[in-house]
């Protein structure tokens, strides 16, 4: 069996108000190539945009890689890393607090995924100078302003 690629997306939401118009933006990259991917709604969240670019980069993948996922998202590496998405799922959707688990929708599509790849996660500190976190920045922002009627 062929070994898998190794896969890097880069990803980031934007939000104008919570919720509001928002965003994403996110870049792979794979054996020296790249292609950036971008969308948003007209009301939504920043935790559902930083969710949905992920699942973006993700779902454009053709078969099984090896993927690394760097986000400046806290919410999507901890729902993940930490293992809470998947006791959330475990529990039916509902937190260890006994409120509902926000954005189930998008965790279960994220979860499936998961299951497709092997992936593991990198947080990195937003807005400090990182070329590629810029330039989903920029991506998710441009698309937040389009749906704001900017």
């Amino acid at each position: 069996m062929a070994e898998k690629k190794q896969v890097f997306i880069f990803s980031d939401g934007a939000c104008s108000g919570n919720p509001g118009p928002g965003g994403y933006g996110v870049i792979l990259r794979c054996e020296g190539k790249e292609k950036e991917l971008s969308g948003g709604e007209a009301a939504t969240t920043n935790n559902r945009m930083e969710l949905t670019g992920v699942i973006a980069g993700l779902s454009a993948l053709k078969y099984p890689c090896r993927v690394t996922v760097q986000t400046d998202s806290k919410y999507v590496v901890d729902g993940i890393e930490k293992g809470w998405a998947k006791s959330w799922r475990k529990n039916g959707w509902i937190k260890s607090d006994k409120k509902p688990a926000l954005n189930s929708d998008l965790w279960e599509k994220l979860l499936e995924l998961l299951e497709r790849h092997e992936v593991s996660f990198v947080w990195i500190k937003g807005h400090a100078g990182h070329a590629e976190n810029e330039r989903c920045d920029r991506l998710a922002v441009a698309q937040r302003d389009k749906f704001a009627g900017k």
